[in-house]
């Protein structure tokens, strides 16, 4: 149970360390990303989400009315879930250069080593990061998509609606500790082998990433926030404590 409130706790501490002056400057590209993003993009989603919610109530007979009080909120978690990982998928593909340098700063921050990185560190992990930010989407639509049709079947939607809300969160602490472990050479299947030994610790945290992402103004800063929470979680659990 410890696990369910370190999560969290993880990412507010995160939060609090990009308010600090030597890694203020790390933070502005992410934040960046983010506001493009998902200034122009979060009025246009839940206008979507609301339009095609009344187009599908409208759609049913009045003796099946009584149906919308278990349509309505399917609906939105599904949707909102599906369009704000989206959002941070694209804004990730875009910022994942950034986002471990990010987070080796925050790791020399908290454990005092030198920062060895720079700007031509960058450029040069472009094409490495992309590459891995791909192979997580593939990784996440192989899984989305079966959950996603089962959300449809009667009785058997109730259960995978949770499913669907476990896999938002562990997908979201996929995305966000990739960066320190991937700094540290440890990729996509020494990353999965070693959360899945702490499951709790990964909904916990990506279940509140994912809550901060659907939030007006909190999803601005929830990219560069989650980046430095997972970096925390990373150096204070030890690597996890797998070797």
């Amino acid at each position: 149970m410890k696990d369910l409130l370190n999560g969290p706790r993880y990412l507010l501490q995160g939060a609090a360390l990009l308010t600090r002056p030597k890694l203020r400057r790390f933070v502005i590209i992410p934040l960046l990303i983010n506001l493009l993003l998902f200034g122009g993009l979060i009025a246009w989603a839940y206008h979507w989400v609301d339009g095609t919610t009344q187009w599908m109530l409208s759609r049913l007979p009045s003796w099946l009315q009584w149906l919308s009080f278990f349509i309505v909120p399917l609906f939105w978690t599904t949707s909102l879930v599906v369009i704000f990982y989206s959002f941070s998928v694209v804004a990730n593909l875009i910022g994942a250069p950034f986002n471990g340098l990010l987070a080796e700063a925050v790791e020399a921050h908290l454990t005092g080593k030198a920062f060895a990185s720079n700007w031509r560190d960058v450029v040069r992990d472009i094409l490495p990061a992309t590459f891995s930010e791909l192979r997580k989407l593939l990784y996440y639509l192989l899984r989305a998509i079966p959950l996603f049709i089962l959300l449809w079947i009667p009785l058997v939607n109730v259960p995978a609606t949770v499913l669907w809300v476990l896999f938002g969160a562990w997908m979201m602490t996929v995305q966000y500790i990739d960066y320190p472990m991937g700094n540290h050479r440890l990729f996509f299947a020494d990353q999965r082998a070693r959360l899945r030994k702490r499951p709790l610790l990964a909904w916990s945290f990506g279940g509140l990433v994912m809550v901060a992402t659907m939030i007006p103004v909190v999803n601005f800063v929830v990219m560069p926030a989650a980046v430095a929470g997972a970096t925390v979680m990373w150096v204070r659990e030890e690597g996890l404590q797998k070797r």
